[in-house]
Parts: structure tokens; sequence; C-alpha cells
């Protein structure tokens, strides 16, 4: 049993110290909200309210627990999905008005060869959620890097839809 965990704990920290990290959180926050320390607030959405931003995004995912930072006109979001075999994180800012206000990937653990680049990243950038939030209508897909650009498209449709059933209020208790 010592030696298992033992395995386990190197496992992590070698994992750990291959992951590419690329902007910590707390300096996504402070991109996102010069000269503000947003608030941050947690949700915890009922089974319906999952279904509803499942539906509306269409995409599948279970997160009934929901985390945003809240600044003076914006909100950003979290979140960390598999690209191919790695996981990446992203942030996303939403305004009030439900569109895509800012996307920063923090970490990107897939070959450099399928990371997005800034220009591609920015035509989500006044984005709402609708149908043509998507690579086969308005989002140009990455030529040998299709995964990575679904991997986000499908991110920031999934935080729409969430900031959406959320709303813009603060938490309920």
């Amino acid at each position: 049993m010592r030696r298992t965990a033992l395995v386990a704990s190197c496992l992590v920290i070698a994992l750990a110290a291959q992951a590419r990290v690329l902007m910590t959180q707390e300096q996504a926050l402070a991109s996102a909200f010069p000269n503000v320390k947003p608030v941050c607030q947690t949700f915890f959405l009922k089974p319906e309210q999952v279904a509803a931003a499942r539906k509306e995004s269409g995409v599948a995912f279970n997160d009934q627990l929901v985390v945003r930072y809240a600044g003076p006109n914006s909100f950003a979001y979290f979140d960390t999905h598999r690209v191919r075999t790695q996981p990446e994180t992203v942030m996303i800012v939403v305004t009030a008005d439900g569109k895509v206000d800012r996307v920063e990937i923090l970490s990107f653990d897939e070959p450099t060869d399928y990371f997005p680049k800034r220009r591609w990243i920015d035509q989500l950038l006044g984005r709402k959620l609708d149908n043509e939030l998507s690579l086969s209508k308005a989002i140009r897909p990455i030529s040998g890097a299709s995964l990575s650009g679904q991997a986000i498209v499908n991110a920031t449709r999934k935080v729409l839809a969430l900031h959406h059933v959320i709303g813009t209020g603060a938490p309920t208790r």
C-alpha cells in the first residue's frame, strides 16, 4: 500500500513538472481585471440548470459546481478539458450581456504544433452563444489542430451557456 501511494505521488509530481503552464490563474485574473480585485462567486447548479446549459451549448458536461470571478462589467470563468489526450485550461471572460470578451490559454499540454495562434482565438471575441459559434460556421478551423479548435469552441459554448443559466447576479445562499 505504501509503495503504491509513493508511486502515485511520484507520478503526480512528474506530470506536474511536465505541464506547460503559460499563465497562472492569478496572472490571468490580473490581466482581465486590471486595478480591480474580482469577487469570487460559487454556484451550485440544480440538475435542471445543468441540463438547460447542456442543451443550450450542445456540449456534454456535468458541472454542478461553477466558480466565476465577477469584475465591474464582466465575469471570468475557467475551464479545464481534454484536447486530444492531454488537458488544457482556458479563461473565458464574458460580458454582462453574454458576449465573449477575452479568451486566454493558461495551460496546454499537447504538442506545440497543436497550439492555436492568437489571431485564431481572437475570432471568438464579441461572439454570443448561437449556431454561428461553430467550426462549421463562423469560426475558421485550425489546419492541423482541429481538436484544439474544437476544444476551445466547446469550452466557450459551455461557459456562455452556464453564464446564461446563472445570470449576472450574486449566488443565492
